[in-house]
């Protein structure tokens, strides 16, 4: 748990996806993901919880659905959303945060 802190306390913005290996949507998210991080480079942090393997931390942070997509700004949830959201969208919402 404090290691996920300290990764969501970055300057840059950390981009969270709350995902589970059962989830038909969570799979569409990880080539749009792949994407993002292509845009973006070192830029941002992408960072993949499994929920089902950290429940501790999916809960701390209210997550009850999957795919949940959260942006961390210096450890401030800056932006949320479930379910998928498309590259271009992620890229805009980023951009306003990097």
């Amino acid at each position: 748990m404090s290691k996920f802190s300290e990764i969501i306390n970055q300057e840059k913005p950390v981009l969270v996806d709350f995902f589970a290996e059962w989830c038909g949507p969570c799979k569409m998210m990880s080539p749009i993901l792949k994407e993002v991080k292509d845009v973006f480079q070192d830029k941002v942090s992408i960072l993949k919880i499994d929920v089902d393997k950290n429940q501790a931390i999916a809960a701390k942070y209210q997550v009850r659905g999957v795919p949940t997509l959260i942006i961390y700004k210096e450890g401030k949830q800056v932006w949320r959303q479930s379910g998928v959201v498309q590259k271009n969208e992620l890229v805009s919402i980023l951009n306003r945060f990097s």
